[in-house]
């Protein structure tokens, strides 16, 4: 029987700089003042955080507005600019986790993302090239392909409904065709990735209900902070009152040299262990 191994990211501020902010950059839009200014108000007028700063992106978009007629091409298009402020050893880190698995028998490793950024953006890049999902928010296009509304936000608490999912091997196109079948009766040794067998990497702020979940099941944890820079995204959300960053933080560095690079290589060697020895006892 095959152990599965699941290493989950957040994107945003965790394997790149935030990649809704570099979009606006890209548009030459006000940054600072989209996240401190416009998107603060706009959840005070009780739109989730989410759905704000998207309902914001989309009012940019259109006939004589800054963004024009934005497509899902033009998007994919931005996401091969974003490649370029991939963090430290990113994407090397999944080869170098799958040559880790790959001296143990019986054990397999499939990464996901999950993350409040954009999903035409974040899997457009060479990101998607390595991972079984990307869940991201996603939005809806007009007859002529443009962006017009918002199809799918993911809120920081949404996070955990794919976290499940995962867990219990529920593909995203399974998913689509029934958003319930998350909440299908699986037992627990049915699962395909069991929470413990799971690693969760994520910037601390919109992750908090993450961590709290994979660590109460026995999972790892790691958070990443870049430590000489607040994003702007990032400081309007603490400004709206999110606790500080929660776990084991972390330079975003996943080269072999880095800490968390190195704690990564660590905790999939050690659970690729585990899994032998189980085997083994199993015998």
């Amino acid at each position: 029987m095959t152990s599965n191994i699941g290493v989950v990211f957040d994107f945003d501020d965790t394997l790149a700089p935030d990649s809704t902010t570099f979009l606006l950059e890209e548009y030459d839009i006000d940054a600072t003042e989209f996240w401190h200014e416009q998107f603060p108000a706009r959840v005070q007028e009780g739109y989730d955080p989410t759905v704000a700063y998207l309902t914001l992106l989309l009012e940019q978009i259109g006939a004589k507005k800054t963004m024009g007629a934005a497509t899902p091409a033009d998007l994919k298009r931005c996401a091969t600019e974003l490649e370029k402020n991939l963090y430290p050893g990113v994407p090397d880190i999944f080869d170098a986790l799958n040559e880790i698995v790959a001296q143990y028998e019986g054990v397999a490793i499939d990464y996901f993302v999950v993350s409040e950024g954009i999903e035409s953006l974040i899997s457009g890049s060479i990101i998607s090239d390595h991972c079984t999902e990307i869940y991201a928010s996603r939005l809806a296009t007009d007859g002529s392909d443009v962006f017009s509304g918002i199809k799918r936000p993911i809120s920081f608490t949404d996070k955990t409904r794919y976290l499940y999912e995962i867990n219990k091997g529920i593909t995203a196109s399974e998913a689509r065709e029934n958003p319930y079948a998350v909440n299908a009766e699986i037992p627990e040794d049915e699962r395909k990735i069991p929470f413990d067998q799971m690693i969760y990497i994520g910037d601390g702020i919109t992750d908090i209900p993450c961590f709290s979940l994979i660590q109460d099941r026995g999972g790892r944890v790691f958070g990443v902070d870049e430590a000489e820079t607040t994003s702007a995204k990032q400081q309007a959300i603490l400004d709206l009152g999110s606790p500080q960053r929660a776990g084991n933080l972390n330079s975003p560095d996943y080269t072999a040299d880095g800490q968390l690079g190195s704690l990564l290589r660590l905790a999939v060697e050690s659970l690729c262990t585990d899994s032998t020895i189980d085997q083994l006892e199993a015998l």
